[in-house]
């Protein structure tokens, strides 16, 4: 019989009893047709493929991301995922539908066409994450009907403003919730719950919310499975004893690995989802179980089933490997055609620039003076005043709120002088130039400044400085630049990164792009930013919906309680 690829003498991933068998594949028409003893001796192929022993595994499949996390183009990005072995995604375009709404959705799907790894979206849910900020965009109902109607989507994006959902049943979000389980009861529903447990949980759960891919505990993780919910375990859960947990514990089925958020210069590097499922076998998981939680059960998960197996018409999309233990990748196949292979160059093609040309100007902001940094306070008497502090922790995109003594005089607070930094935000898309000001302190940078427009999820502009001069300077050249960063120490530029499309994108290649944020990265380390991903941890200084105090141009975010606080504790 014919066939396109005969694959012969490989140890081939049985994903339903999860172990490796030894034997031949055949794939004809891009799907797997055939996976046992037989050989050359019952098909003609094509092209035949020794194995020589090798492992073969299916295709990695991501279903928790956001491709603007790594700050380059779909095509970019799909190019750095090949050669990691990442042959589907689930990207939800919020940060692109934060800045242009339900066009930058659009467009980042037109921008995936043609891309070698296959991506189905989710339809950005949270956009804006909550009422307490200004965004470029918005995502509506009648956005959602659309996207559904003419696009290949796959989910609801996270749900991410969960404290809306367990307290105001009205809320645009509740809106939402109520009319997908009423026209699409079908369709899955991804979630961001942190810490959520008992009753506020189980409302989440009511709501059609059961998937969660936020910092994992022991106590969340049993929690959630106990109730049904599907748990996304990406870098940042990965501790010793949540490792240990999956390993000794029969939940196979209630959990996957993501990576939400990968820097460039880390999947340059490191990989991308490859180097999640390489770290758990690392921390002792098997390898069968890992590359089940890298394949089987995300496409079971989004109910794709054609794909996260090797089987008779799965779609043959599959890795060899020649050291498990280590995922060294040697090939990578898509729908049966080779598309990486380690022995020969893997070069990036140059394109052409991929968005409409208003992408290019989305920042409508004037340059900022030196009196835009500071904190005027009325008429409040002069003395020392207690403050809210956002403190900034390693280890985590959290931030804490913490309250210190300020000196105030003349009405206005001299931050400068307090041993704490200023982080401020301006809002940039022309909608009535809002701002805020607050404290910043914890393991942030001790000297300097960082500007940038790179500021999930409503992509205004941020910065954080120990003087003013420096935050002008670096504010103003984000400003001028179009969107992205600058890091500044002394007056001198340090470090940047042009991200001209809608201010968080850049259309550079992924080797340029990861050895500019890797300078980056070591700026904003030099001025003491003492953080495991200093670019993550400030650019989420304003995400209202991640705990505890955060920052947008409606003033400083009480997370948990949902509500904009007052700087002065004491006012």
């Amino acid at each position: 019989m014919r066939v396109d690829l005969l694959i012969e003498d490989v140890q081939i991933y049985n994903s339903y009893f999860k172990r490796f068998m030894r034997g031949n594949a055949a794939v004809l028409d891009g799907r797997f047709f055939y996976i046992g003893p037989r050989g050359a001796d019952s098909f003609e192929a094509e092209e035949v493929l020794q194995g020589q022993g090798r492992f073969m595994i299916p295709g990695l499949i991501d279903i928790h991301l956001h491709i603007e996390s790594t700050m380059v183009t779909p095509e970019t990005f799909s190019y750095g995922l090949i050669k990691n072995g990442v042959t589907t995604i689930v990207p939800e375009p919020h940060e692109m539908a934060n800045v242009f709404g339900l066009d930058g959705v659009k467009e980042m799907i037109k921008a995936s066409r043609g891309c070698v790894a296959d991506m189905f979206y989710a339809i950005p849910s949270s956009v804006p994450a909550t009422s307490l900020e200004t965004t470029g965009g918005a995502i509506e109902i009648a956005d959602i009907d659309e996207l559904l109607r003419t696009e290949p989507i796959i989910c609801l994006g996270e749900i991410m403003n969960y404290v809306e959902v367990i307290t105001d049943p009205e809320c645009k979000t509740n809106r939402i919730l109520d009319h997908i389980r009423r026209h699409y009861p079908h369709l899955i529903i991804e979630g961001h719950v942190p810490k959520l447990l008992d009753l506020d949980l189980h409302r989440i759960l009511y709501s059609g919310v059961d998937s969660d891919h936020t910092h994992q505990s022991i106590e969340g993780m049993e929690a959630r499975i106990a109730a049904g919910m599907f748990i996304e375990i990406q870098e940042k859960s990965m501790t010793d004893e949540v490792m240990d947990y999956l390993i000794r514990n029969d939940i196979s089925e209630h959990f996957c690995f993501v990576t939400d958020d990968v820097m460039t210069d880390s999947l340059q590097r490191r990989g991308h989802l490859n180097h999640i499922v390489r770290k758990a076998i690392g921390m002792g998981m098997k390898p069968e179980l890992a590359i089940y939680a890298g394949t089987f059960t995300p496409a079971k998960r989004m109910r794709m089933t054609d794909r996260g197996a090797i089987a008779p018409g799965k779609i043959a999309d599959f890795l060899l490997v020649s050291d498990v233990q280590e995922l060294t990748i040697d090939q990578v196949f898509k729908k049966g055609r080779s598309v990486y292979d380690s022995r020969r160059p893997y070069v990036q093609p140059v394109s052409d620039p991929a968005f409409p040309p208003h992408y290019y100007r989305s920042v409508q902001l004037s340059s900022l003076a030196e009196e835009d940094f500071s904190v005027r306070l009325g008429n409040l008497e002069d003395g020392r005043h207690i403050c809210r502090v956002m403190l900034v922790k390693n280890g985590s995109t959290f931030t804490e709120e913490h309250h210190a003594e300020m000196e105030v005089r003349g009405g206005v607070l001299r931050w400068e002088d307090s041993g704490y930094g200023l982080i401020a935000t301006f809002e940039r898309y022309g909608k009535g130039g809002s701002r805020a000001l607050g404290l910043i302190g914890g393991d942030t940078i001790q000297r300097g400044a960082v500007a940038t427009t790179y500021s999930h999820d409503n992509h205004n502009l941020l910065v954080v400085g120990r003087n003013s001069v420096d935050m002008t300077i670096a504010a103003n050249m984000v400003i001028g630049m179009q969107g992205g960063f600058c890091v500044v120490e002394d007056g001198k530029v340090l470090a940047r990164l042009h991200l001209p499309v809608g201010g968080i994108l850049t259309e550079a290649s992924l080797e340029q792009t990861a050895a500019e944020v890797e300078r980056l990265r070591k700026a904003m380390e030099s001025l003491g930013y003492n953080h495991y991903n200093p670019i993550m941890s400030i650019s989420t200084h304003s995400l209202p919906v991640s705990p505890a105090l955060k920052i947008t141009d409606y003033g400083l975010i009480d997370v948990n309680a949902g509500k904009v606080v007052p700087l002065l504790v004491d006012k």
